[in-house]
């Protein structure tokens, strides 16, 4: 059992845990995932770390409220254990010294982002932080990325801070640095992975995605994980996360995450019909 030290909402919707798990902590590298369960029988779901410590033991995870599973999640508190938490799962994100590197984040993507921003800002690049949300009060660990980034960027749906628009504003962005850019790392839904893309290949910036499909084991058995990269047929969780993200079939990985949408959308009811006959 892994003990859950905090939890809370960090922004409408965003929640933040931290828990006991010292093995995976003494090892986990920046862009690596873990497995977890909120329940002894419930479904195992991947998530990126955002944090570690390794002298407490501790992970700190950021995740979005989006399904049956993550909303357990979200309602466990400080002091109750999760059954289940494996790790650390995938290939840590490729960190040497590139010169100037963007790093662009949005929703969860804001919090798995930070360690590989520090990672490289440890390498002494230059590191852009593009943080990416439809408004600014879903924006959060700002000062945290301060600490390791060179400039702060942030995009804004509706305006109210930074850049108004989405990620098709990234041209302007880079455009207005001092330097050209010479590596993009993107972290968020996929619909950020694929629209950031789509921004940098015209610019000729490599561009590296943490691709998040559907997945079971983690370990590369199940299959369930897989992605088309440049042609190829690739499993996230043992090829990846990480993969260049001019190269990726954006059109299947979006329908393969749409597959079991009517069967989550079930279980959500469902469990919040049981949830209401046993408080009756």
């Amino acid at each position: 059992m892994f003990k859950l030290l905090e939890t809370q909402m960090i922004v409408p919707n965003i929640h933040l845990v931290t828990l006991e798990a010292p093995a995976i902590a003494s090892e986990i590298r920046p862009g690596q995932f873990v497995i977890v369960r909120a329940e002894e029988e419930g479904e195992r779901i991947p998530l990126s770390v955002s944090d570690w410590d390794r002298e407490k033991g501790t992970l700190t995870i950021i995740f979005m409220n989006v399904g049956n599973t993550t909303g357990k999640l979200a309602s466990l508190r400080g002091g109750q254990n999760l059954p289940t938490v494996v790790g650390p799962l995938g290939n840590a994100t490729e960190i040497e010294k590139f010169g100037t590197v963007l790093c662009l984040g949005g929703c969860y993507g804001i919090g798995s982002i930070f360690p590989i921003a520090r990672g490289l800002k440890e390498k002494e690049n230059k590191v852009i932080t593009v943080i990416e949300a439809r408004s600014s009060y879903l924006c959060y660990w700002e000062e945290k990325l301060e600490q390791v980034s060179d400039r702060i960027v942030s995009i804004t749906r509706d305006g109210t801070k930074g850049y108004r628009g989405h990620v098709d504003r990234l041209p302007e962005i880079i455009k207005s640095l001092d330097e050209p850019v010479d590596r993009m790392i993107i972290n968020g839904c996929t619909f950020l992975l694929k629209k950031g893309s789509d921004a940098s290949r015209p610019l000729g910036i490599k561009t590296v995605v943490s691709l998040n499909p559907i997945m079971i084991d983690g370990t590369g058995m199940c299959g369930v994980c897989r992605v088309t990269v440049g042609g190829s047929t690739k499993f996230a969780c043992v090829d990846g996360p990480d993969f260049d993200g001019h190269q990726v079939d954006w059109a299947e990985l979006l329908q393969r995450r749409r597959t079991y949408m009517p069967e989550e959308v079930t279980s959500m009811r469902t469990s919040r019909c049981e949830e209401h006959v046993v408080k009756r």
